[in-house]
C-alpha cells in the first residue's frame, strides 16, 4: 500500500477486518448463506461484487452533483442493475455451467445491502478515486468471508476443493482400524454457513477486544 495515502489504506484495509460488511455490519448475509456450499461460486460472486461495487461507486460517485435527490435510489438501482447485468451476461457467455449454478443470485446482487449501503454512505459524498478504494475494499470484505466459508464448507462437506478430491480417497489400514475422512454433509446444508460465520465473528472479536459491545 506505499503508493496510497494512510486515508486511502485505510478504505481498503478497514473493511477487510474491523469493519468487515458480514462480520461487523452483519450485511449480505443471505448470499454468504446460499452460494457458499463450493468455493468456486464463492471466488465468482466475490469477483462479481468486486466489479459492480467497484465500478458503481465510481459512477455513482461521478453522477453524484447531477442526481437529483428525490430520485437518488432509483438512479442507483439502474447503475447497479445495469453492472450486475453484464456481469450475468459474462458469466453466461464463458462460464454457462457456473452461472446456472449461481442462478438468481447473481442477480439478487442488485439487492446487495453491502452496495447501496455504500453508494448513499460514500459515493455520494466523495470523488471517484477514494469511491473506487471503498468500494473495492468492502467488497473484498465481503469476498474474503465467502471464500473462507467456502472453503470450509466444501472441504468437510464433500471432501473436495474446485469439485477435486482431497480428502477420503485414502485409507490407511492400521490394525483392526482405517484412518480415512468420512465426509460431513451437513456442512453443505444453509444452517452449517451461518454457524462458520458465527464462529469467524467469534474468532475477530475474541482477537480484538474493542469490537465487543457493551451491554
Amino acid at each position: 500500500m506505499g503508493l496510497l495515502s494512510k486515508k486511502d489504506s485505510k478504505l481498503i484495509l478497514d473493511p477487510l477486518a474491523d469493519n468487515n460488511p458480514i462480520t461487523i455490519q452483519v450485511l449480505g448475509i443471505c448470499s454468504a448463506l446460499a452460494i457458499t456450499a463450493q468455493l468456486k461460486p464463492s471466488i465468482v460472486m466475490a469477483i462479481s461484487v468486486i466489479f459492480v461495487l467497484g465500478v458503481g461507486n465510481v459512477v455513482i460517485s461521478l453522477l453524484r452533483n447531477v442526481i437529483p435527490s428525490k430520485i437518488r435510489i432509483i438512479v442507483q438501482l439502474i447503475v447497479v442493475a445495469t453492472l450486475v447485468i453484464i456481469v450475468d451476461q459474462v458469466l453466461k457467455a464463458f462460464a454457462y455451467e457456473l452461472s446456472k449454478e449461481l442462478s438468481v443470485f447473481i442477480g439478487l446482487i442488485i439487492t446487495n445491502c453491502i452496495i447501496m449501503g455504500r453508494f448513499e454512505a460514500f459515493a455520494l459524498g466523495n470523488g471517484p478515486w477514494k469511491s473506487f478504494l471503498d468500494g473495492v475494499g468492502n467488497a473484498l470484505g465481503y469476498g474474503i468471508i465467502l471464500i473462507i466459508v467456502g472453503f470450509f464448507r466444501e472441504l468437510l462437506g464433500s471432501g473436495t476443493l474446485f469439485g477435486i478430491k482431497v480428502l477420503g480417497d485414502s485409507v490407511e489400514k492400521t490394525g483392526l482400524y482405517a484412518i480415512g475422512y468420512e465426509n460431513n454433509g451437513f456442512m453443505v446444508l444453509p444452517p452449517m454457513a451461518l454457524i462458520v460465520v458465527g464462529i469467524i465473528i467469534w474468532v475477530q472479536r475474541s482477537r480484538n477486544k474493542a469490537l465487543i459491545e457493551e451491554n
